[in-house]
């Protein structure tokens, strides 16, 4: 059975030491980021196929538009959290004007540390009762 306790800041520094000093500069992240990089955390995948994938994962819940998709894109790939891919969807049908994107390493240390510290937000909240369990 999981402890219902708070974590210490103990616990809290050991867990950090396990994650990548560098994610500490992006968190917290933004829901709809969050939300991208989690599409793009299983699949690297084209613009569109990222607005579906946060649209239908968060059932709605995230409302995220062509523009702003890619403002966040941009800013992920200037961050060096996402790169551009060559594609593995890509074949005689596809367009080649579309761009596909994939996490990179430090993008998925980042959504791992952000991932870590929701989680222990929940447990905080559940040890408080402010959240059932």
């Amino acid at each position: 059975m999981a402890d219902a306790r708070p974590r210490s800041q103990n616990d809290d520094t050991a867990m950090k030491r396990d994650l990548d000093p560098q994610a500490d500069r992006f968190i917290p992240l933004k829901p709809v980021v969050f939300g991208i990089m989690m599409s793009l955390a299983e699949q690297e995948r084209h613009g569109y196929a990222i607005l579906h994938d946060v649209r239908t994962r968060s059932e709605g819940r995230l409302k995220l538009e062509t523009g702003p998709l890619y403002r966040h894109l941009k800013r992920l790939l200037d961050d060096r959290l996402v790169e551009e891919t060559e594609g593995a969807e890509r074949g005689e049908s596809s367009d080649p004007r579309r761009r596909y994107y994939a996490l990179t390493e430090l993008g998925r240390s980042v959504l791992a540390t952000e991932g870590q510290r929701l989680a222990q937000a929940v447990q905080h909240a559940q040890a408080l009762g402010a959240i059932p369990t």
